[in-house]
């Protein structure tokens, strides 16, 4: 693959200005050859998923001409450009979990016989683009009890079903098991060599040189470079995004936990039809460490954080915060006891995405009496707090009055950061406190989370990103069907790729392991 060979698709001088006068991509020429895979990478707020939307129909360009196949097209609407062959994969799956593969695959694309479904043929078609994937689910299976590996796959089938020939994909493996992204990546190196072409939207930029063939890097708005893959390094790669010299290397001294500041025992939290979702789970965070997470998404993760942080009720066990019982305590009553968290679902849960910036980061500092002035809140100082956040976390914004939903996402989850990161908390409990960040704001975030971590705060990180456990984590659990599958005091004497069986369920600690572990680790934080 390299750029003499005549362009599949063409985006030309592509712009891209909003009411407010901000460019989100300036005079854009961007091309990808047929049977390529091609990795599309940048900051947060560098322009990219607008880019991929234009590409997909669901913004129209300020300025600037698609080209496809020789001949310029208009794209007003998805179903335009699904029609012409381009399908999008979002990072967060467009499935309905009560309906089958086969109905989520064809939903709107059915095929009809004599006025009605044609279930059998339906069921037919997508079996043939199932067996590229080696699908071994039923197509009658309902999408909600698929593992979201399986997911990934059925979003994939749903694009081919529709006759994508040109697929984007944004951020596919942000929530797979390293087994998971090497059957996809194999999957799709498959589909390149059947002339399928593949625009790859990531922040891994290990996997970024794992699969593509080429690179195009933007920045700010622009697209500063195209590269071939094998030309260039991961620091490269790096540099080019950020725009400057770029270390991903931290400076993680050895941990020294204190006091227990969060104990959990023998915790049951019931999910769907009353099964425990989270079933008889002890384990202790303390001050001054970092107990991170593991687990496919689906095993219980969700229910363990919703009743840490008091969204739920548990069903069993107990939750102590600093030795206090924590149940029946409101979510604000965590917080006043010195529990800061961090969503994985920044819209909804981390943010008021119709407020600005401003409120969004004060709202948990309304008790803080230095922001007033005569009785009332200072507009002066909330401006100048917000200000301070916005420029020590890099938002990339206009003002402080910018409205939240005018942010890209991973500038959003800066917001949420910025401000749970500085209410003086003595627990973090982290949800994929990265998801969706580029490399240089997820080294900062890191780069917080260790200063926390040594000025005493207790950290609980929940990750699906094992580069990131493994590079924060002073100890991983691993969550498999509700219970802890392993326990790893010292992550570094453990693979990628074991942790992946655990997570999976293939492999699993014995319940002696288990506690020897726990155990052992205990007795080395005193």
């Amino acid at each position: 693959m390299n750029d003499k060979e005549p362009a599949l698709l063409e985006m030309n001088n592509i712009s891209k200005i909003y009411g407010n006068g901000v460019y989100a991509n300036r005079d854009v020429t961007f091309s990808v050859c047929e049977g390529e895979i091609h990795a599309l990478v940048g900051e947060n707020g560098a322009g990219k998923s607008t880019l991929m939307k234009i590409l997909f129909g669901l913004e129209k360009p300020s300025s600037g001409q698609i080209v496809l196949h020789g001949e310029p097209v208009v794209f007003r609407s998805p179903q335009d450009a699904i029609a012409r062959g381009i399908g999008m994969v979002h990072q967060h799956f467009k499935l309905v979990d009560s309906l089958s593969i086969t109905e989520n695959v064809t939903m709107g694309y059915e095929p009809m016989r004599r006025g009605f479904i044609n279930r059998g043929e339906a069921e037919k078609r997508v079996a043939e683009i199932a067996g590229i994937f080696a699908l071994k689910d039923s197509l009658s299976t309902p999408v909600g009890q698929l593992p979201v590996g399986t997911k990934q796959k059925v979003e994939i089938i749903k694009a081919l079903y529709r006759g994508a020939k040109i697929l984007i994909l944004d951020e596919p493996t942000a929530v797979l098991t390293p087994q998971e992204t090497a059957e996809l990546f194999v999957q799709l190196k498959d589909l390149k060599t059947k002339g399928y072409t593949v625009i790859f939207i990531s922040h891994k930029l290990r996997e970024v040189k794992e699969l593509s063939d080429r690179i195009s890097v933007m920045r700010q708005g622009k697209l500063v470079d195209t590269c071939q893959t094998d030309g260039v390094t991961e620091q490269d790669i790096s540099e080019k995004m950020v725009g400057r010299s770029y270390s991903a290397q931290l400076d993680k001294k050895p941990a020294a936990p204190g006091e227990v500041c969060l104990a959990v025992s023998g915790l049951v939290c019931r999910g769907r039809g009353g099964k425990p979702a989270v079933n008889d789970i002890s384990f202790t965070v303390r001050a001054g460490e970092i107990v991170g997470v593991a687990g496919v998404e689906g095993n219980g993760q969700n229910e363990l954080v919703a009743a840490l942080v008091g969204l739920r009720r548990h069903d069993g066990g107990t939750i102590r915060f600093f030795g206090r019982d924590t149940t029946g305590l409101s979510v604000e009553q965590l917080r006043r006891l010195g529990m800061s968290y961090i969503p994985s679902d920044r819209m909804d849960l981390g943010l008021a995405t119709s407020m600005t910036i401003e409120e969004n980061l004060i709202t948990t500092k309304l008790d803080d009496r230095s922001l007033y002035q005569g009785g009332l809140l200072s507009r002066k100082k909330t401006l100048a707090l917000s200000r301070g956040l916005i420029d020590t976390y890099t938002v990339k914004c206009d003002s402080p009055e910018t409205e939240i939903g005018m942010l890209s996402g991973g500038n959003m989850q800066k917001v949420v950061v910025a401000r749970e990161f500085t209410m003086g908390s003595r627990l973090i409990i982290a949800e994929q406190p990265t998801r969706g960040i580029d490399v240089g704001a997820a080294k900062f975030i890191h780069e917080e989370l260790l200063r926390l971590r040594d000025a005493g705060c207790a950290v609980l990180m929940i990750s699906a990103d094992l580069e990131e456990l493994y590079q924060l984590s002073d100890s991983i659990f691993v969550m498999y069907d509700g219970q802890i599958s392993a326990y790893l005091k010292d992550p570094s004497t453990v693979s990628e790729n074991e942790l992946g069986y655990y997570m999976l369920g293939v492999h699993r600690q014995s319940d002696s392991e288990i506690r020897e572990a726990y155990y052992e680790k205990e007795k080395s934080s005193h």
